[in-house]
Parts: structure tokens; C-alpha cells; sequence
């Protein structure tokens, strides 16, 4: 962050986020899981991803409580923007990076183009891969499948690349694919 006007426009987006939430908590879970297509149409027909992030980030949040039964911190939303706008986000361990990155990989998901998230820990990308494959099944109609083996030749990592991909979740050499 340079400016106390950067931080307070994140902090905004954070309100927004929690106001989308009041909202799309009384949803069933099928209405949940339909904004993930209501999104694209609505990111297809011009709206920004910016536009967007608040409601996105808010079907993230309740997907992750209704799954995992954590419902993300301020400081974790506050992060995902951060993130999305390019910045990097500084978390110790088990402050919920994972939690926190899921939201700006789900919103540009919603372009189409391939978004990565990149962990050094094979195990940590195993685990979070699961649990984050979980909420994104139940209620984004995205699907998670583990591919995990060693990358050994150039080919074979641009062949896994070239799928129709949205998201990868990369470890080093375990993978973690998301349509």
C-alpha cells in the first residue's frame, strides 16, 4: 500500500462484501451455486470485474461457511482485495491465506482466462486443494480434480496447461484443476 486512500478503498470493498453477504445468505444453496453463472453473463455483457467483487467475494464467504463452517475474517476479505488488485498480501500461518486467495482466483475465474495460485508446500496445496474443491463443487457448479506427478518435461507441463482451465492450484509439482 502507498496510501491511506488505497486502504480506504479497501476497507469500502470490505463493507460492500459484507453487505452482498446479508443478501446471500437467505439463499438455498441451488440459488448460491447459480450466481457463479449469473456472474460470467453479467461479466460477458461489459460489467467490470471491480463491479463484480463485492458480491463475488460475498458468494465465496457464504460458500465457505456453509461448507467448511468458517465464514472468512475482515482482515482475510480485506487480503483477497488486495490481491485482486495486485498487491501482495502478507499473512503468517493459519492467518487463512488459502480462505483469502480463494476469492480473487474464483472472481477472474469468471473471465474464463486461467488463474493459478501458486504454493511451495505439497502437502498445504493437497489439503487446501480438497477442502477449497469442496466449497467450489458445492456451490460454484466448478469441479476440482487432483493431478499430482512430477513435471519432468517442458510438454507435458504446457499439454496440462493448454486444457480449458480456470484455475490451477499449483505445488511445486502437484496441480490442482479447476472447471
Amino acid at each position: 500500500m502507498q496510501s491511506r486512500k488505497e486502504l480506504r478503498d479497501l476497507k469500502r470493498t470490505l463493507t460492500k462484501v459484507r453487505k452482498s453477504e446479508e443478501k446471500i445468505k437467505n439463499l438455498s444453496d441451488e440459488e448460491l451455486s447459480a450466481l457463479t453463472e449469473q456472474f460470467k453473463s453479467r461479466y460477458s455483457d461489459g460489467e467490470s470485474l471491480e463491479s463484480l467483487m463485492p458480491e463475488a467475494f460475498a458468494a465465496i464467504c457464504e460458500a465457505d461457511y456453509r461448507v467448511l463452517g468458517k465464514r472468512p475474517y475482515d482482515v482475510q476479505i480485506i487480503a483477497a482485495a488486495a490481491l485482486h488488485g495486485g498487491y501482495l498480501a502478507e499473512m503468517n500461518t493459519g492467518e487463512g491465506k488459502t480462505l483469502s486467495a480463494t476469492m480473487p482466483l474464483y472472481l477472474n475465474a469468471l473471465t474464463g482466462k486461467s488463474c493459478m495460485l501458486v504454493t511451495t508446500n505439497e502437502y498445504l496445496a493437497s489439503r487446501d486443494g480438497a477442502e477449497m474443491g469442496e466449497v467450489l463443487a458445492a456451490h460454484t457448479r466448478m469441479r476440482m480434480i487432483q493431478k499430482s506427478r512430477m513435471m519432468t518435461r517442458k510438454d507435458s507441463f504446457i499439454r496440462l496447461i493448454s486444457y480449458t482451465l480456470q484455475m490451477v492450484h499449483l505445488a511445486l509439482i502437484s496441480f490442482l484443476t479447476i472447471w
